[in-house]
């Protein structure tokens, strides 16, 4: 592999992080956690991701302390003494690896249907009653539902620090609870959380704050984002510059340390006229220290193309990525299906071991292990 990689693997520190290289391992759902438990399956799984020297793991998203926010059985919950306490197990594990790690918080919205538990009578929540536009999915919220959900967070977030976590993500992104309030294709509301783009922001500026009053100031809080929703692929929320710095500042002013703006292919533009990617336009827009992500070391996408659900992606060169980590175009790079295929992903491109690198298929779908 040609190239320094002196960009990537330099150390990072801001606040709670002090990561020994610019590597971080994605979010990616996983349903191995029977009874909304991690067990020791769970705590081998990150461990050797760590034991890979990844700098910071992001856990696959957890749902918080909310009735309605889990969407898909044998997901973890991130509260509740049973829970925490095998999370516990999973943070000592990678710490005692050598890396650091950060739960994924997260509520689906209403990507949820009844019968998921642990309360199997509960439908979706979201701000309009809306799965994508023209299509219903459970209950809209009311005001009192929005404050419930804003201190589920919170209660979370406490949680984790508690157990040894070394920050938390709140998950605003790919069309679940959060996304759906500030995309304008689901949220149709005519109060303050509804109408400007400032204004659907506004569920995820209170939990940014109520979060941030849970966990105190020193502790790292990172915001995951996404122009792309599950629902619609090329949607958008911002559709200029302009109009994502519109978005961007207030979570700025609230208290988000890190942004982590979800792309599927981190070497794509994001606006006419500069070739930055939605990770390079938030740094230039925020100053904050920002994750990118998006196919890292492999030669497709996940979604929407055949390697993704159902071929395989070939390992890439990280030339494209050095280059723009050398320009500073972004601080972090989230690294997801090389990583979940191969533990050592990371020793082996620093080893100069491309050869040896697992590519991904479907199968790996089916193990995560």
């Amino acid at each position: 592999m040609s190239g320094s990689l002196d960009s990537l693997l330099r150390p990072f520190e801001h606040k709670s992080l002090k990561l020994r290289n610019r590597v971080v391992m994605a979010p990616m759902t996983r349903t191995f956690s029977p009874g909304y438990v991690p067990n020791d399956e769970v705590v081998g799984y990150y461990r050797r991701r760590a034991e890979g020297e990844v700098g910071l793991i992001i856990t696959e998203g957890t749902f918080v302390a909310h009735k309605a926010a889990n969407g898909y059985e044998r997901v973890p919950a991130i509260y509740g003494d049973a829970a925490m306490a095998g999370w516990k197990k999973v943070v000592e594990a990678v710490h005692q690896a050598g890396g650091q790690i950060i739960p994924q918080l997260w509520h689906v919205g209403a990507v949820r249907k009844p019968g998921i538990g642990p309360d199997k009578d509960v439908p979706g929540y979201s701000p309009s009653g809306l799965f994508k536009p023209g299509k219903e999915n459970g209950h809209a919220m009311s005001k009192a539902d929005i404050e419930d959900v804003v201190q589920g967070f919170a209660e979370s977030a406490r949680a984790a620090k508690a157990v040894g976590f070394d920050g938390v993500e709140i998950h605003g992104a790919h069309g679940y609870l959060l996304d759906q309030f500030f995309w304008e294709g689901t949220n149709l509301r005519d109060d303050e959380y509804g109408g400007s783009i400032e204004n659907r922001a506004r569920i995820g500026i209170e939990i940014v704050r109520a979060v941030r009053e849970a966990v105190g100031e020193d502790f790292a809080i990172v915001l995951r984002f996404s122009q792309w929703k599950q629902q619609d692929y090329e949607a958008k929320l911002a559709h200029t510059p302009q109009e994502l710095e519109r978005f961007l500042m207030p979570f700025v002013d609230a208290g988000v340390d890190i942004f982590h703006a979800s792309t599927r292919r981190f070497w794509l533009p994001e606006f006419e006229g500069s070739d930055l990617n939605l990770a390079g336009w938030t740094k230039k827009i925020t100053g904050k220290p920002i994750i990118s992500v998006g196919s890292v070391g492999l030669d497709d996408d996940f979604l929407n193309s055949p390697a993704g659900m159902g071929g395989t992606a070939n390992p890439a060169g990280l030339d494209e990525l050095t280059r723009r980590m050398d320009n500073d175009e972004f601080d972090l790079i989230a690294v997801g299906r090389a990583l979940l295929q191969d533990p050592n992903w990371l020793i082996k491109v620093r080893e100069g071991r491309e050869q040896d690198i697992t590519p991904f298929t479907k199968e790996a779908l089916a193990s995560l292990s």
